[in-house]
C-alpha cells in the first residue's frame, strides 16, 4: 500500500472550511485547475466523493462532516510541530545535561558554573564525567551534550567546536621543593625527578622534545593518567610535574608553580558539541554559560 500524501491533509481542510473550490485555490494560492485536481486525489483515497454540489455551492458529505472534526486538529499540531522552538524559559527547564572534562574542569569552573545554573534554571542538573580520551564516540551516542577539551586529530570532523580560554604549561612542585629556590634553569629543571600524563600511557610527551632541542633529557619517574594525580604526587613528594596552568589552577593550592624554562606551545581550551544540539535553545544558553564562567565569550 502507497503512503498516502500527506499534503493533502492540509487542502482538505481548507477545502471543507470555504465550501468552495475556487476559494480554497485563492487561500493556498494554487490554481482552480490544480485544486480540483486535489479534490480528486482526496476523493481517491478516502473513496468518498466529500463535497458535492448543491447549487452554486459544495456541501459536505457525511464522511467529510466526520473527517473535518478531525482534520483541522491535525493540520495545527502539524504546523505547531514544524514552528520554531518558542521562547526558552528557564525558570520552568526541567533537563538535565552530562559535560565531559578533564580532572581540574570541575575543581576550578564547576562551582560558579552550578551557582549561576542554579540562579538561571533551578530545574536543571548538571552531570559531571571523567574524559579519558578524546574518541567522540559518546557525543555522537548521545551520552555526553558538552565537552571541554583540546581538539585533537581523533576529534570527529562533524563535531562543533568554539574557543574557550588559551593556556600555557607551568612546572609544579611541592613547596619547599629545591627548585624553589634561585633560578631555575633548563638543566636544574631536567636534573630532577619527573611525573609525565599521559592518557594513553605513553613514556614521552612534549616537554620531553622541548629538552631535547636544548640538549637535555630529563628522567620520568611514574606516568599517570590525569592532572589530579600528578599533583598529588608532586604534594608529597620531590617530584615535578607539567600541567596546564588555567585549567588546574584550584588544584595547585600551596605548591609551587614556576614557568617552564623551556618553550612549549600554548593551548585552546575549547567546547565541543554535537550539530545535533547546535539549535537547541536550552543546549545554546548552557554553551553560553560555560563561556561566561570560563571568561571566554568569543567564537
Amino acid at each position: 500500500m502507497s503512503r498516502p500524501d500527506l499534503n493533502l491533509l492540509v487542502t482538505l481542510d481548507v477545502l471543507l472550511a470555504e465550501g468552495s473550490v475556487a476559494k480554497a485555490a485563492r487561500r493556498l494560492k494554487l490554481s482552480p485547475s490544480a485544486m480540483s485536481r486535489a479534490l480528486a486525489r482526496l476523493r481517491a483515497a478516502t473513496d468518498d466523493p466529500l463535497l458535492v454540489r448543491a447549487g452554486r455551492g459544495l456541501v459536505p458529505t457525511p464522511r467529510a462532516v466526520e473527517l473535518g472534526a478531525e482534520v483541522g486538529r491535525l493540520v495545527t499540531e502539524a504546523e505547531a510541530m514544524l514552528r520554531p522552538a518558542e521562547r526558552l524559559d528557564l525558570t520552568r527547564l526541567n533537563r538535565s545535561f552530562t559535560l565531559r572534562n578533564s580532572d581540574g574542569f570541575v575543581e576550578n569552573f564547576g562551582p560558579t558554573l552550578l551557582a549561576r545554573v542554579a540562579e538561571e534554571a533551578p530545574g536543571v542538573q548538571l552531570r559531571f564525567v571523567p574524559k579519558p580520551d578524546k574518541d567522540s564516540g559518546p557525543m555522537r551516542e548521545g551520552a555526553v551534550d558538552l565537552e571541554t577539551g583540546v581538539v585533537g586529530g581523533s576529534t570527529g570532523p562533524e563535531i562543533r567546536t568554539q574557543a574557550l580560554f588559551r593556556d600555557r604549561f607551568v612546572g609544579v612542585a611541592r613547596a619547599g621543593h629545591p627548585l624553589s629556590e634561585g633560578r631555575i634553569t633548563a638543566a636544574r629543571f631536567a636534573a630532577g625527578r619527573h611525573i609525565l600524563i599521559s592518557r594513553r600511557g605513553l613514556d614521552r610527551g612534549p616537554v620531553d622534545d622541548a629538552l631535547e632541542r636544548a640538549g637535555l633529557t630529563r628522567k620520568v619517574t611514574t606516568v599517570v593518567g590525569g592532572f589530579a594525580e600528578a599533583l598529588a604526587l608532586a604534594r608529597g613528594s620531590d617530584l615535578i610535574a607539567t600541567v596546564p596552568e588555567r585549567y588546574t589552577g584550584t588544584l595547585r593550592a600551596g605548591l609551587f608553580t614556576f614557568t617552564l624554562p623551556v618553550k612549549l606551545a600554548a593551548l585552546t581550551i575549547s567546547l565541543l558539541w554535537h550539530p545535533r544540539l547546535d539549535a537547541d535553545p536550552a543546549h545554546r544558553w548552557l554553551r553560553g554559560l560555560v563561556r561566561d564562567v570560563c571568561g571566554g565569550r568569543s567564537a
